[in-house]
Formats: C-alpha cells, sequence, structure tokens
C-alpha cells in the first residue's frame, strides 16, 4: 500500500505523526518548510542550542506565529526525544558526539530515529543499527540526502537481479580542495562571505562538503547499508559525465577506474584543470549495473540506458537530491510500514582523520571541516588494523605527539585523558568487530 494510503489510514486512526526534530539548521529548515503542507505530520517539538535562532527559522521558512508559539522549544535534545509528545526524532544537528548520544536514548525511549546526522552513523552506526534492532525500532538514513537516495539505487538493482558495479555521487572536487579551510571555502564554492551568511550557510560545515570529508562520510554509509566496498586508497573521485558513468565506473582492467566490482565511489563535476564537465553529475546519485547475458546488453541499448563501449555496464542516475524537502519519506516508511530509507547493516567502510598541514604536540583537533585534518575513505579493517582515528572523533581531543602533513592521526597520537563517551563507545565497537572478523577468518580457515 502507498504511503499516502498509509497515511489516511493512520490520520483517522491515530492522528498525526508526532515529530521532535534536534537540529534546526540548514537540513531542519528544508525540512521545516514542507511540513504545512504535510499533511499527517506534526513537529511538536524543536531542540537547538539557539533557541532564537529556532524560532526564527520557522518564521523565515512560512510558518504562521500561531503555529510558532505552539511548539515545545528545547536548548537540550534529551527532554525533547522523552517528550510523550514527540513518537519519531529526527536528529541533525551534524555533531557526531551529540548524534550518538540522541540516538542511543531515542532506541532506549523505544521510538524510531532518522539519523540525518551521518557522522554520527558512521562513527558508532554499526553499534547504534544493532541497538535499534533489538529494541524493535526504526534506525534511518534521511531520504533526500544522498546516502539513501543511492541506498534505494542499488536496492532497485539487486531487487530487478543485477549485480551492481558502483555506486555512489557527483561532487564539486579538485585534490587542492583536500588542504581547504573555513576561511577560503566560499571562495572555492563560488560564493561571497555574505551570499553564504544569508543562506545559513556554516563555513566548516560547508567546508566539509568541499575538503572530501562529507563524501567520505558518506560513502562509508552506503558501503556500511549494502556491503558494497572501498578501495583501498579511497575516494578516486574520476572527472565524469553522466553520460560517460558506465565507462569510467568499471574495473580498471576493463578499460574504467574502478579498483574493484562492488564499489563506492565518488564522480567530480570538474576536470582535473578547474573546468566544470558538461552534463555533470555535481547534485545526483548513480548506480552502475551489469548486464548479466546478451539480451539484456541489447535490452540497455533499445530502452536508452548510457553504457560502456562494450554495452556490458549500463548506468542509471537520479540528477538531484533535495535534502530535508525529501525528509517527509523517512518519516512516513519508519511509522507506517517499520521500514528504514536505508540503515547500516555491517562495517565495511570508515573514515580517519588526514592531516591538512603539520600538527604540533598540544593542539587540539577541531574536526570535520576544520583548520587541521580531512577525512578519508579506508576498509574498515585496514581502519582498525592501522590504528587510525575516526574523523568523527576528531574534536577537542590533545595531540601528544607531532602528525606531518598528509599522515594519518592515529589513537596513540591523542592524549587519552579528558576524553568523552563516545571515545570508549568507538573503542568498543572496533573491539566488537575486530573480535568478529577473527571469528569469521577462523571459521573459514577450519571449514
Amino acid at each position: 500500500m502507498s504511503l499516502t494510503n498509509l497515511l489516511e489510514q493512520r490520520l483517522y486512526n491515530c492522528g498525526p505523526i508526532k515529530v521532535g526534530l534536534i537540529g534546526a539548521g540548514k537540513f531542519g529548515s528544508l525540512f521545516l518548510a514542507q511540513v504545512p503542507t504535510s499533511s499527517g505530520i506534526e513537529v511538536t517539538a524543536i531542540a537547538d542550542l539557539d533557541l532564537q535562532r529556532a524560532r526564527k527559522t520557522c518564521a523565515d521558512v512560512g510558518w504562521e506565529e500561531e503555529t510558532i508559539t505552539s511548539i515545545r522549544f528545547y536548548e537540550d535534545g534529551l527532554p525533547l526525544i522523552s517528550s510523550s509528545n514527540v513518537e519519531v526524532v529526527v536528529e541533525a544537528t551534524g555533531s557526531p558526539a551529540a548524534g550518538v548520544a540522541h540516538a542511543r536514548a531515542t532506541i532506549r525511549e523505544g521510538k524510531h530515529i532518522i539519523m540525518v546526522n551521518v557522522e554520527a552513523d558512521v562513527l558508532m552506526g554499526p553499534i547504534l543499527a544493532r541497538e535499534a534492532k533489538k529494541s524493535g525500532v526504526v534506525y534511518s538514513m534521511a531520504y533526500g540526502d544522498q546516502p539513501a537516495l543511492t541506498c534505494e539505487l542499488v536496492d532497485w538493482a539487486r531487487s530487478c537481479g543485477f549485480n551492481v558495479i558502483a555506486a555512489g555521487k557527483g561532487t564539486k572536487y579538485l585534490p587542492s580542495y583536500h588542504t581547504s579551510t573555513p576561511d577560503t571555502v566560499w571562495e572555492n564554492y563560488g560564493l561571497t562571505p555574505e551570499k553564504a551568511a544569508s543562506a545559513k550557510m556554516n563555513a566548516q560545515m560547508f567546508n566539509s562538503f568541499l575538503d572530501g570529508t562529507k563524501s567520505a562520510i558518506e560513502m562509508a554509509a552506503i558501503a556500511n547499508a549494502t556491503d558494497l566496498t572501498p578501495a583501498p586508497e579511497g575516494l578516486g573521485f574520476p572527472p565524469c559525465s553522466t553520460s560517460d558513468l558506465a565507462k569510467i565506473l568499471r574495473p580498471r582492467e576493463e578499460g574504467g577506474q574502478l579498483h574493484h566490482k562492488g564499489q563506492v565511489e565518488v564522480v567530480s563535476s570538474l576536470n582535473r584543470d578547474g573546468q566544470e564537465i558538461p552534463q555533470n553529475l555535481r547534485w545526483g546519485v548513480y548506480v552502475v549495473v551489469e548486464a548479466p547475458n546478451k539480451y539484456t546488453t541489447h535490452c540497455f541499448q533499445e530502452y536508452g540506458i548510457p553504457t560502456d563501449p562494450t554495452g556490458q555496464y549500463g548506468a542509471i542516475h537520479k540528477p538531484f537530491h533535495l535534502v530535508g524537502l525529501e525528509l517527509n519519506i523517512s518519516i512516513l516508511s519508519a511509522v507506517l510500514r517499520n521500514e528504514p530509507t536505508g540503515c547500516t547493516s555491517g562495517f565495511q567502510g570508515d573514515v580517519v582523520a588526514i592531516a591538512k598541514r603539520n600538527l604540533a604536540k598540544n593542539e587540539k583537533l577541531d574536526g570535520e571541516g576544520g583548520f587541521m585534518v580531512w577525512g578519508r575513505l579506508t576498509p574498515a579493517e585496514d581502519s582498525l588494523k592501522s590504528g587510525a582515528l575516526p574523523i568523527g572523533l576528531a574534536h577537542g581531543l590533545r595531540l601528544i605527539k607531532e602528525v606531518r602533513k598528509g599522515k594519518p592521526v592515529c589513537w596513540s597520537d591523542i592524549d587519552p585523558n579528558n576524553v568523552d563517551d563516545v571515545f570508549h563507545l568507538r573503542k568498543k565497537m572496533d573491539n566488537t568487530f575486530c573480535s568478529e572478523w577473527n571469528l569469521t577468518r577462523n571459521l573459514s580457515e577450519k571449514s
């Protein structure tokens, strides 16, 4: 049954779905803009560190004053989560530590959680998803963000009987962006600071989009939800148009740029000389599939699927993502179908902190999109073997050693004192997966 039909039944039997939003930033504002025209979805509570900003955001997206005054506003997400007037929580803070805390509290309350916070999902998602499953609640990616949309394409392809060769998204990328900082981000984006401020764009957050960190995080999330895997060297960001997806995103031994079949990858909307590629996929998502037989290869041509020169590989893409404007799909799916719109199912990809410059002893790390580190995608097993620090923990930790530019920050480089709970939780998660992987290897060897 369609979501709209299920919603009609829900409205008749139980009334609107009561939603609590944590984080009224850019994503939150896009979601809030849709609420007045979304029959059956009622935002009953909003939590944000800046209450004045949160109320202004509601007004800016067109809410009536009467509606704003009916909302319960909180400075802390935890009372919102425990409110009897909230049945599903949207976590949109962007803080890994806060996201983990909010997710665990929501799961303990027996409520569904929509994790806009991909940073928290990649840091602790494999464990959070297990906790949610055990509690019988939905732990879901946010529809409208590229990871959920990519997972949808992968699910479609596999359901149709196709082998998925590659999946991911597009972005604006040049190698020099890895050293971008909040001071240079708007120039690299082609925006003025004034225009960015008027659009409520946070410099450090948007710099994480540009310096490669966000792309790495989103590809790790897709890998962990689909069992696709990263290349050992991380993302290659090959320049690519939508018409060349199947040609570029095929194995290297067949003329493409993939390390292996079944890989996550991000394509760049820019050539390496900085020129924009016509028909690029900067805002979209894609999947490349393999034709299982000659008849299907013929069908690719017959029905206009862009293919590689052999016709064996075909590409499907969606040229846009509408971020919070599409979030209702996740909320409705969780409450009405008890299904996520993408969810972590394993630990295939991790994102490690790489020094943007020479880092000195006693400096404190400033996190994703900052001046000190960027996030590089890596296979999860490689990350754990190397002892590299996850990018989601690179906030406020003091270095006890120097780290050279371009090198990973490691657990052994960090002062283990004065760390928060999520630091220890991540260590526990790593130990859990190390044990499971060793067990799997032993069983395989014995069989």
